[in-house]
């Protein structure tokens, strides 16, 4: 499948951001990759983006999402811990705990788990996909690799930000993740990911990244020894 799917959700200006705030519903409020530190969380109105073809509810329970739980392999790829702060507009921020946040994304060569795709065929297998829920800080975390391309498409993550079930009333969030292209670069140039060669989609020339995708870019930085990346995310909800 070349393009995911459909844009869904756009843009907000700052007047539709505030009119929003204060409706029911929930909205991305702010994002940068960054490590995980204290600091004042920026609570400033993002867009959703569409959840594609490739999300599957796996309800699987693991920080680390490298592996297919049916035979332990790990996926081969650059090292990533990838850390979710989210928190709640109500309205000042403050940590959100309980929310379970989903991530799921393909791996160096472009190919998803659990779904049978044209380009290939992997149901029953379950790498890369995983869910955790946020502690007292409002802090999800999750080591994974960073991802690989295919057609079509910029190299992302996609995650969702749900309630537990026993929220009342729920709520739900999905968007993507973007990387800085100098890094990707950077990390493509090297195994497993050279091996696809040439033709990744640029950030700039993938139609739903260009939905508001800039404000959805994360810059990772290279951990000590040269051991992999990590990034943090920050993002507020308005959950009621």
């Amino acid at each position: 499948m070349n393009n995911d799917d459909a844009p869904v959700g756009y843009l907000l200006t700052r007047r539709e951001a505030l009119i929003l705030l204060g409706a029911s519903g929930v909205m991305l409020l702010g994002a940068r990759g960054a490590p995980p530190r204290t600091r004042r969380v920026a609570c400033v109105a993002r867009p959703q983006q569409t959840e594609g073809p490739y999300f599957v509810d796996e309800q699987l329970n693991r920080s680390d999402i490298r592996s297919d739980p049916t035979n332990d392999a790990v996926k081969a790829g650059a090292p990533l811990d990838l850390t979710f702060q989210v928190s709640q507009l109500t309205p000042a921020c403050v940590p959100l705990a309980g929310a379970v946040v989903d991530l799921w994304q393909c791996d160096a060569l472009g190919v998803y788990s659990d779904v049978q795709d044209p380009r290939f065929n992997t149901v029953g297998q379950k790498f890369l996909r995983g869910l955790q829920m946020t502690d007292a800080n409002g802090l999800a975390r999750f080591t994974t690799i960073y991802p690989g391309w295919y057609q079509g498409r910029a190299v992302h993550v996609h995650f969702k930000i749900r309630s537990a079930p026993s929220v009342s009333p729920g709520y739900e969030f999905t968007s993507q993740l973007y990387f800085d292209e100098a890094i990707t670069d950077r990390v493509h140039a090297g195994q497993p990911y050279a091996a696809k060669g040439p033709g990744r989609t640029l950030n700039a020339r993938d139609g739903i990244y260009r939905r508001g995708g800039s404000q959805l870019t994360i810059s990772p930085s290279e951990k000590a020894g040269g051991q992999g990346y990590h990034a943090t995310f920050e993002i507020g909800l308005v959950t009621g």
